[in-house]
């Protein structure tokens, strides 16, 4: 292909130039309007210039021209089987397409790729990236004292276990009988008062233990009638306290009781006061237990600066809720690992009591590496 550049004061004279040169089989590939300067530089005047080109060797005519029906997928004759047998491939070729992107990483994270690949998705599940490589180099240990082939099944299951293993010193208890005064904080719409009334409904219908409410969270008028609400459904006695005096003589009120559940305030967890408040309530208060509640929709570094935030508080285990609204885990093993805490219950729904989850070093592990079925 032929192309030439062309300067006229008008287009027609622009195509007659074209046309000399190469003919009525010239296309045009681009035009537009210049200024050239005079004499002196002075006096700039308008001209066209033009771009041509021209195919020596053109597509003869009366060919026959490739009709859309001959090379258009006859989609909708697709089968079930078809499709089926598609995906496969597609899927190996996804795979395929990552591991060449990570091949050409490997000497930044001097990692093979299969072992990169179950890197990469640690962190698009946001566990913290220092605790991610540190689990990856186990894996790799793992793997090696087992003997076992590189494969990307015999990674998904070895990395389950080693999650599984470093779990397995944790706390995974949640609230028992034994704890009388168990009180819940957090900061505002994590779903605190609703995870309370789950766990009320647990102790009362499966475990038969007399229970009673005290609320501090005196900020919201919605959020004390929403515990009322639970309080008459499940027929359990509530006190508001609104100063700390409140709260100790609430506490002397349900003395009787098997379980206490307190539903502290829902406040800026930025606020010192805040915290300072609820170190002041646990003074001169025997054997009380203390869940941090947070929201796994919540972002990983606020998380954590959640959690240093109430490390003066001495915390018994997390709360995680809304499970429901996310697919990405990674928090639960971040903080439970990073700052070797329990995790009591995991909430999956509004439903009281039925979204409450036990949760186990299996299940976290299941839900943070996604494993196809072969």
């Amino acid at each position: 292909m032929k192309i030439k550049k062309y300067i006229a004061d008008t287009m027609p004279e622009a195509m007659n130039e074209i046309r000399k040169d190469f003919g009525r089989e010239a296309v045009i590939l681009q035009s537009k309007e210049i200024k050239q300067k005079g004499f002196l530089g002075l006096f700039q005047k308008k001209r066209i210039e033009v771009i041509a080109a021209h195919d020596p060797d053109p597509i003869k005519r009366g060919s026959k021209p490739l009709e859309a029906k001959e090379i258009k997928m006859e989609q909708t004759s697709k089968t079930q089987s078809d499709l089926q047998t598609i995906e496969p491939v597609l899927k190996e070729i996804r795979n395929l397409k990552n591991l060449i992107e990570l091949e050409a990483a490997k000497d930044e994270t001097k990692l093979p790729a299969l072992y990169q690949l179950a890197l990469q998705q640690l962190l698009d599940q946001e566990v913290e990236k220092t605790l991610a490589e540190a689990i990856i180099e186990k894996t790799i240990s793992f793997l090696a004292d087992e003997g076992s082939e590189v494969t990307e099944t015999n990674i998904a299951n070895a990395l389950k276990q080693v999650i599984r293993n470093e779990l397995n010193g944790l706390s995974f208890q949640g609230i028992t009988g034994e704890q009388q005064i168990v009180q819940f904080v957090g900061p505002t719409g994590v779903g605190k008062t609703t995870t309370i009334a789950k766990i009320a409904a647990k102790l009362i219908l499966q475990e038969k233990k007399k229970v009673a409410f005290i609320t501090t969270d005196t900020y919201r008028i919605a959020a004390v009638e929403q515990l009322k609400t639970y309080a008459r459904i499940l027929n359990v006695p509530l006190e508001v306290a609104y100063q700390v005096d409140d709260y100790r003589q609430a506490i002397e009120t349900f003395t009787d009781y098997d379980v206490i559940l307190v539903d502290t305030a829902g406040r800026n967890f930025r606020e010192k006061a805040y915290i300072n408040q609820l170190k002041e309530m646990l003074e001169d208060v025997p054997s009380i237990a203390t869940y941090l509640v947070l929201a796994l929709t919540t972002k990983p570094k606020d998380v954590q600066d959640l959690f240093e935030q109430f490390q003066d508080i001495p915390l018994t285990e997390m709360i995680f809720t809304k499970m429901d609204e996310t697919t990405q885990y990674g928090s639960i093993l971040s903080i439970a690992l990073n700052n070797r805490i329990g995790i009591a219950y995991l909430t999956n729904g509004q439903d009281v009591p039925d979204d409450l989850v036990k949760p186990t070093p299996t299940l976290i592990s299941d839900l943070i590496v996604e494993q196809e079925d072969d």
